[in-house]
């Protein structure tokens, strides 16, 4: 019982597979018009080219009084009548290379038009991904779809699936006119189509596994690549160059690998495929110059000679056929990894809540309970309940893992709640419009995330209509005019990737001005000052002081000077609140806080608590 529930799913797997590459014609709907059009000069150029074996047929099998020879056939190639049949085979030779221009550009327009539709979609579904989509992915296993997958269906859609169809065209209308001239030498041909049909749909099956596995390795090998890009910093710093030069190889090793494998098998196909055609096409050859002998042949010469040609011009196709359905089954395999992420559902169309109610920054914690949905067994907040008042200061204590990033990223909405409950000026944060709730907040990292461009361009990424007067008005408010004018090129200046072109407390204001000209109603602030020197901290808590004013703040950090002003400080320790109050109370119990700040204090910081 058992064994037959597991075919049953294996042919259901198939199933899907199979009508996966087809789903991405579903991206042809907006231009079928324009598609249909190159279909019709598909069918047309493939039909004329049949009628090339038939005239040329006549013209090497006809004679003028009826009879044929070789002879005579060749001689006839001297007489008058071989201009029109000439003057035919031009006529269709041009009307074939008109119909397969028009063709070609048709379907290359259709199936860019649909390209580009997909690549934007699929970043669209990329950067509205819920959060922990991205954390069950990697970047360079995702970019790599948007790269190599939508360029292996690039080729199969423009070229590879019309081919495959004129073949198809050509080996259906060939065996209507081979019927027409020879049922019985016609029978040989319908037998043998089928038997290779059928080795080709088992050998594609395999070859589109291996295709698969190849694509995945490659994603895989991608996101090594940017990965150790991105870090490079730290693969110096450990002198990891070896191990990642590797672990990269090894990627490629197993690339390289299938991608033989599935090589081997394809040719081995192919070579068999040719084997038995070419065989079926000697076989047929004899049989019909058997035809054409005795006083009452079976077959005139003409008919033999038409015979010949279409088998040789079927030969050729249904030679092509496997490769081309190889091509298909290779590109179905990119395909439903693509069509996998499309599926996917975003933060739009998980998110219920439709509210857009006045926000003043009015917070409220009510038994919350929380565990990331990949370790769904460890509960990283344990039950916490506090409130913040609209334009007060929380300040977030605790030592790593105690969950106070957490409750930033659950302000944020980032994530659903296991239990309990959280409300934004009295409403369900689920109830709120999620890009509504995310517009009236603002985040500044402690690993500040700079977009590759210009530092006029990063400030501006908080509100992109924002005048060329408010972004300078906000750079001065961060404390980040002065280094700006600086710079030869000003507000013009390149950050380079991710911002390495400027220093740490530098990045810092650039993010602290994007969040000041973004005017949230409520601000989280995720240890913004924790990796700073004295004289950086120094500007960016000062800039952090003027964010700060006149907002609902969320302070996460390790600096004394940062928490002890805040309205309530709430002490974490293993998802749980230990303690709550004001600096000065907190500091007289003689608890967790006060035995953070004596601890920091014994050795010599007076600054850091943490």
């Amino acid at each position: 019982m058992a064994k037959r529930k597991k075919t049953s799913s294996e042919d259901e797997g198939r199933k899907g597979k199979l009508s996966s590459f087809f789903g991405i014609y579903s991206y042809l709907k907006p231009y079928w018009l324009q598609y249909s059009f190159g279909w019709i000069f598909l069918v047309l150029s493939s039909g004329i080219g049949l009628m090339f074996p038939y005239l040329l047929g006549k013209l090497l099998g006809t004679t003028g009084n009826g009879t044929s020879s070789t002879t005579e056939s060749i001689k006839l190639l001297s007489l008058d009548n071989i201009n029109s049949v000439a003057l035919s085979l031009f006529a269709i030779f041009g009307l074939q290379a008109i119909f397969s221009f028009i063709r070609v550009i048709t379907f290359t327009n259709v199936t860019e038009n649909a390209l580009r539709d997909i690549r934007n979609q699929a970043f669209e579904r990329l950067v509205y991904m819920p959060m922990d989509f991205f954390n069950r992915n990697k970047v360079g296993e995702l970019t790599s779809r948007l790269s190599n997958d939508v360029s292996q269906i690039q080729e199969t859609m423009r070229t590879t699936v019309a081919e495959f169809f004129r073949q198809i065209v050509i080996v259906a209308g060939g065996t209507t006119f081979l019927f027409f001239i020879s049922w019985k030498l016609a029978i040989i041909m319908f037998v043998t189509v089928p038997i290779m049909a059928i080795i080709a749909v088992v050998f594609g099956r395999f070859i589109r596994k291996l295709s698969k596995q190849a694509q995945d390795f490659t994603a895989t090998s991608n996101s090594i690549v940017e990965e150790a890009l991105t870090g490079i910093a730290n693969v110096k710093a450990f002198t990891q160059e070896w191990f990642t030069l590797q672990k990269y190889n090894k990627s490629s090793e197993q690339i390289r690998a299938l991608n033989v494998k599935s090589g081997l098998w394809r040719g081995l196909f192919v070579s068999f495929i040719i084997f038995c055609l070419f065989g079926a096409i000697v076989f047929i050859i004899w049989r019909g110059l058997l035809m054409t002998q005795g006083a009452n042949p079976e077959l005139s010469s003409e008919g033999f000679y038409q015979f010949v040609l279409f088998t040789i011009m079927m030969g050729a196709s249904v030679g092509s056929l496997p490769e081309l359905y190889a091509g298909i089954q290779k590109a179905a395999g990119a395909t439903e990894n693509l069509l996998e992420l499309l599926a996917e559902q975003t933060e739009r169309m998980q998110s219920t809540g439709t509210e857009k109610p006045a926000i003043t920054g009015e917070i409220n914690f009510q038994q919350v309970r929380f565990a990331y949905p990949q370790r769904k067994d460890v509960e990283v907040l344990k039950g916490i309940s506090f409130e913040v008042h609209a334009n007060q200061t929380l300040a977030l204590v605790g030592s790593s893992g105690s969950g106070k990033t957490t409750i930033s990223n659950l302000l944020l909405n980032y994530y659903s709640l296991v239990a309990g409950e959280i409300t934004i000026n009295g409403k369900r944060i689920q109830d709120i419009d999620l890009e509504y709730l995310r517009q009236h907040m603002a985040i500044v990292p402690q690993e500040v995330m700079l977009f590759a461009g210009t530092i006029r361009e990063n400030i501006a990424f908080a509100r992109t209509e924002a005048t060329e007067e408010m972004i300078m008005d906000a750079a001065k408010k961060a404390n980040a005019w002065e280094f700006i004018q600086g710079f030869p090129n000003g507000m013009e200046t390149q950050v380079g990737d991710r911002g390495i072109q400027l220093s740490g407390g530098q990045k810092q204001r650039i993010a602290i001005a994007r969040a000041i000209l973004k005017d949230p109603t409520i601000l989280i602030l995720d240890e913004a000052t924790s990796s700073l020197d004295s004289e950086s901290e120094r500007l960016v808590q000062d800039a952090l002081n003027n964010l700060m004013k006149g907002r609902t703040s969320v302070v996460i950090a390790h600096r004394l000077s940062t928490i002890k002003l805040a309205d309530k400080i709430l002490v974490l320790k293993e998802g749980e609140i230990v303690e709550q109050g004001t600096h000065d109370s907190l500091i007289n119990e003689h608890g967790f806080y006060a035995h953070l700040v004596n601890l920091q204090r014994m050795n010599g910081d007076d600054e850091e608590i943490i």
